[in-house]
């Protein structure tokens, strides 16, 4: 666009070149009876007032317009694209911790750095024997745990946290559990454990006390812990679709 006017200009400036020219010849050269049409047409043009400067600022007012606005269109930039819903699920697995082979008995991560803010979910693999944590669909903590024995096993299903209680002693066993989050009546819990090989618990999930104060710390009361046994998931997958 910008170009296209430049040339345009650069035209109109040689056809009034060559105007010019035709003027000085006829001036040279007038014949008598054109004498008083040349006076009668110089005294019209004096007599036309000339273009003010606001019309002509105008004028280049508009052609900057025309030309910044092609330049701004051009310039545009693309709007990034939307997240799919699925990346926008906050149950949907976004992240799995970077662990290398499986995760030892008193064995913990945890990494939450840069982890929107969401819903928590805790899963136990009762055949792995590993308890995970995740919020917002990214894994943020792993520990390996303590489970319950065939006698007393612990049980499959879904579970809400009923009770929170950092200091807690068994009603049945007189045995104290730190950091104790109630999932069932008959006292099924998650609690810190000294969490060692040959130990088991009466049917709790007992985790680390470091690990067990940071889980502590992120759930709130109604956040449920899924227990199922040798499920395998994966990035993109659902933790709450059974």
């Amino acid at each position: 666009m910008r170009g296209s006017t430049k040339g345009l200009l650069a035209l109109g400036g040689a056809a009034l070149g060559l105007i010019g020219a035709g003027a000085l010849l006829l001036a040279a050269e007038p014949s008598s009876g054109d004498k008083s049409a040349a006076k009668d047409t110089a005294a019209a043009q004096t007599a036309q007032p000339p273009k003010s400067a606001d019309a002509v600022s105008s004028a280049d007012a508009a052609i900057a317009k025309v030309a910044d606005t092609s330049a701004d269109t051009s310039a545009a930039a693309i709007p990034p694209a939307e997240a799919t819903p699925k990346q926008q699920d906050p149950f949907v697995i976004k992240r799995i911790l970077p662990i290398d082979g499986p995760i030892k008995y008193g064995e913990w991560h945890w990494d939450e750095t840069n982890v929107p803010d969401g819903p928590i979910v805790i899963t136990v693999d009762l055949e792995a024997r590993v308890l995970s944590i995740f919020r917002n669909g990214y894994e943020i903590g792993a520990t390996a745990v303590l489970l319950g024995t065939q006698e007393k096993p612990t049980p499959l299903g879904v579970f809400p946290i009923t009770q929170k209680r950092r200091h807690h002693v068994s009603n049945i066993y007189g045995a104290p559990m730190p950091y104790m989050q109630r999932l069932t009546n008959d006292g099924i819990s998650l609690h810190a454990s000294e969490v060692e090989w040959g130990y088991a618990s009466h049917g709790c999930i007992g985790m680390p006390e470091p690990f067990a104060a940071k889980v502590f710390a992120k759930t709130s009361l109604g956040d449920r812990v899924f227990i199922t046994r040798g499920k395998m998931v994966s990035k993109g997958d659902s933790l709450v679709d059974s």
